[in-house]
């Protein structure tokens, strides 16, 4: 998962602020991801490492939600790009069931949780989120791209014509 961030960082840095700071956040939650999965680092506790990637699990998704899946829209709907919009359409509903887990994982392991921790059971559960996201990232990679090439192709032809 971690190579596949990286990746997606030195194909996508650069393109537009928002992109390079969502990308950002992503190997933050990558990392909390690994950190907890791994047990890195025995000084945290359990709690606070779960604490640590459920904040970072809901600063990317909300983000994506609420400020990039917008962003990309507009730019293929700028460029006319029916393909692009059309990709949108069908990978959107995965994604949106995957915050759903998200949302879940973090209403029962985040902050506010009270109960007692069974480490076996969140652990299976993680190794579940970490599948999910890796296929969240491999889906927002592709909506990039495609919605990236549409709205290049548009400026290309835009600043031709001028």
């Amino acid at each position: 998962m971690l190579e596949k961030c990286k990746t997606a960082q030195e194909r996508w840095g650069g393109v537009d602020k928002l992109i390079d700071r969502w990308l950002a956040e992503r190997q933050v939650l990558v990392d909390h991801y690994t950190a907890l999965r791994d047990r890195t680092d025995p000084s945290i506790s359990i709690q606070q490492s779960l604490n640590n990637f459920c904040i970072a699990l809901l600063d990317y998704v909300s983000a994506g939600h609420f400020a990039v899946y917008e962003q990309l829209v507009r730019g293929a709907e700028e460029a006319g790009d029916e393909r692009a919009l059309d990709l949108m359409a069908q990978v959107m509903p995965r994604i949106e069931t995957i915050t759903q887990f998200a949302v879940i994982f973090n209403d029962y392991y985040g902050a506010q949780n009270t109960r007692v921790l069974k480490e076996d059971v969140m652990h299976s559960r993680l190794l579940k989120m970490g599948g999910l996201l890796l296929e969240r990232f491999e889906l927002e990679d592709c909506l990039i791209e495609v919605l990236h090439n549409a709205y290049r192709s548009s400026h290309c032809v835009t600043e031709t014509m001028e």
